[in-house]
């Protein structure tokens, strides 16, 4: 899966080719195994995984919260949460929808005001 991650743009002006994959990369403790930290690793990428028994995930929640909260309403849309849909081009379709009308709803909670 990690080698599906589209290229990461940085900022403009940096030299160099641009990434293919993330720095770093966060993770709970059911990945807290040396065959995932050296094929990520191999890879060039930092894990940032909790240890089993030593460490608590409440370090990594502040990173996972913004993807489970995404993921979260992309599930409100029920035609999205139980595949309905055979063909992957009409899936997408939903898909791009449903993405459009969580950043109306996020835009117009941000532009309240005078």
């Amino acid at each position: 899966m990690v080698d599906a991650v589209a290229p990461v743009k940085g900022p403009c002006g940096r030299p160099g080719r641009p990434r293919k994959r993330p720095a770093k990369l966060h993770l709970d403790k059911a990945y807290d195994y040396p065959r995932c930290r050296q094929a990520l690793r191999r890879r060039g990428i930092t894990p940032r995984i909790a240890r089993r028994g030593i460490e608590s995930s409440q370090r990594l929640g502040r990173h996972r919260f913004v993807v489970e909260r995404s993921l979260a309403w992309l599930v409100g849309y029920r035609r999205l949460q139980v595949r309905y849909e055979r063909r992957a081009d009409i899936l997408l379709g939903f898909l791009f929808l449903a993405c459009a009308l969580i950043c109306l709803k996020a835009e117009g909670r941000s532009s309240v005001g005078p």
